[in-house]
C-alpha cells in the first residue's frame, strides 16, 4: 500500500481507523501535538482493543488502520497481533513511528518483525526528531525497511508553510488556513530525502500548530475558511481509538484530549462497542455527514444567527451547543438524502486525488510529493517479506 492510496482513503466514511497504541514516547520533542513522554501511561486496554479490532467483518471493515501513538513500536507484539488481526478482514494496517530506534541506521530484530507485518510504514521526521536521531540514521533505517519489501514514507513536518489545518494523531491535520511562506529545513530535508530514494519514498509535509507542547511553540492557528464558503472535513471521516479507549470521529488532537468529547463527535468506548456500531454511528450522523460535506462553519452560518466562534475546530466543537444546528442537519442529512450527500462528497474529494486534499489541508508547496512523479511507479506492495520478520501466530490477519 502507497501513501497516495492511504491519503485517498482519507476523506472515505469509515474507509480507515486510527489507533493510538500509547501516549508513551521515549524522545522528547518540543513541538509533539499528544505530550507524550515515557511517564505517560494512558494507552487503550489491550484485551479490549484486541476485541474491537476482532469486531471487524469482512463486508464492513475499514479499508486501513492507521496505528499511531505516542510511539506504538513501544509495543511491537501487540502491533503486529493488532496488524494480524486486521489483516485477516481485509483491511491493511500502517503504522507511523518516531523512529526511536533507529540510532545507528539499525532497525533491531523485534521491530523489524513488526515493521515486515505491515502493509505501508511511515517515519516522522523534523528539526525536533532529528536533535535525538539523526537524519542519516533515520534514512538508513528506511533503506532496510524498503530492501524488505514494505511500503514506507516519511512524515515532514515544519513550521510556517502549511495552507491547511495542522497536526493531529495519525494523518490527522488541525485548523485554519495558513501562509505558504517557505520553510529552509522542508526544501533541505526533501532534497536529501529526493537524493537518497528518489521516488521511492513519498512524503506527507504538514506544519507545527499550537497544540501539547507545541502550545506555545508557534504562532496561533490562523482563522479558517469563510463562513460562505463549503469547506468539507475529511478528519471526521475516520474514526480514532483515543488513548483512554474511547471513540471520537476526529483525530484533531484537541478532540482526541479533551473530555468530555462533544456528544456529536463521539462514537462510542472499545470496551462497549464493537466496529459495527462505530461505524453506523458514524456513518449515520447527519451533523457527521454534514461536517464531510460543507464543514463547520458552513453548517453553523446555515442554521444559526449568531457568529461562530473563531477557528474552524472550535467552530465544530462549538455544535454540541448549538441545537438549531443540530436540528437542521437531522433534518436537511438524515435518512437517504443524507446518504447520497456523503457518497458524492467522497466521490468528489477521491476524484480530485490526494494531492489535492493535501493542499486544502497540509502544505500546498509539498503536496505533490504524497504520489510518485508522473511516469514513476510507487514501491510494488507484492514484494517479497523477510523470512526473519513474519508476525506471531496471530499476525497477518488484521488490517
Amino acid at each position: 500500500m502507497d501513501l497516495a492510496e492511504l491519503i485517498g482513503l482519507r476523506p472515505v466514511p469509515c474507509g480507515g481507523l486510527l489507533v493510538a497504541l500509547t501516549r508513551r514516547c521515549p524522545m522528547s520533542c518540543a513541538h509533539c501535538s499528544t505530550a507524550s513522554s515515557m511517564t505517560a501511561s494512558e494507552e487503550p486496554d489491550q484485551r479490549q482493543l484486541l476485541r474491537f479490532i476482532d469486531s471487524f467483518g469482512v463486508e464492513d471493515r475499514p479499508e486501513v488502520v492507521m496505528l499511531t501513538g505516542g510511539e506504538p513500536l513501544l509495543l511491537p507484539e501487540l502491533a503486529a497481533r493488532l496488524a494480524g488481526l486486521a489483516q485477516a478482514k481485509g483491511s491493511r494496517v500502517a503504522l507511523l513511528s518516531g523512529m526511536f530506534f533507529a540510532r545507528g541506521g539499525r532497525v533491531p530484530d523485534r521491530i523489524m518483525r513488526t515493521i515486515t507485518a505491515l502493509d505501508h510504514f511511515s517515519a516522522s521526521l523534523d528539526v525536533h526528531h532529528e536533535r535525538e536521531v539523526p537524519r542519516a540514521d533515520v534514512l538508513r533505517a528506511l533503506r532496510a525497511v524498503l530492501d524488505a519489501g514494505i511500503p514506507a514514507s516519511i512524515h515532514l513536518t515544519g513550521t510556517g508553510t502549511g495552507t491547511g489545518t495542522g497536526t493531529g494523531t495519525g494523518t490527522g491535520t488541525g485548523e485554519g488556513p495558513g501562509p505558504d511562506t517557505g520553510d529552509p529545513y522542508l526544501a533541505d530535508v526533501v532534497a536529501d530525502v529526493r537524493r537518497a530514494f528518489g521516488a521511492r519514498m513519498p512524503m506527507l509535509v504538514n506544519e507545527v500548530r499550537p497544540l501539547g507542547r507545541a502550545a506555545g511553540l508557534v504562532r496561533p492557528t490562523p482563522p479558517g475558511p469563510d463562513d460562505d464558503v463549503a469547506a468539507p472535513c475529511a478528519l471526521a471521516a475516520w474514526p480514532v481509538v483515543a488513548f483512554d479507549g474511547t471513540v471520537a470521529s476526529c483525530c484533531n488532537q484537541w478532540t482526541v484530549d479533551r473530555r468530555p468529547v462533544p456528544p456529536h463527535l463521539r462514537l462510542g468506548h472499545i470496551a462497549e462497542d464493537d466496529w459495527a456500531t462505530v461505524r453506523e454511528r458514524s456513518l449515520g450522523s447527519p451533523v457527521l455527514r454534514m461536517l464531510r460535506a460543507v464543514g463547520p462553519r458552513r453548517l453553523h452560518a446555515r442554521y444559526e444567527t449568531a457568529p461562530a466562534p473563531a477557528g474552524y475546530c472550535r467552530s465544530c466543537h462549538a455544535l454540541a451547543d448549538r441545537p438549531s444546528v443540530l436540528e437542521g442537519a437531522a433534518r436537511d442529512a438524515g435518512g437517504r438524502v443524507g446518504e447520497l450527500l456523503d457518497r458524492l462528497t467522497t466521490a468528489q474529494q477521491r476524484a480530485a486525488g490526494p494531492a489535492a486534499l493535501v493542499r486544502r489541508m497540509g502544505c500546498a508547496r509539498y503536496a505533490h510529493l504524497v504520489e510518485p512523479p508522473p511516469g514513476e511507479e510507487p514501491v510494488p506492495t507484492n514484494e517479497p517479506r523477510l523470512t526473519q520478520a513474519s508476525p506471531t501466530a496471530e499476525a497477518r490477519s488484521s488490517r
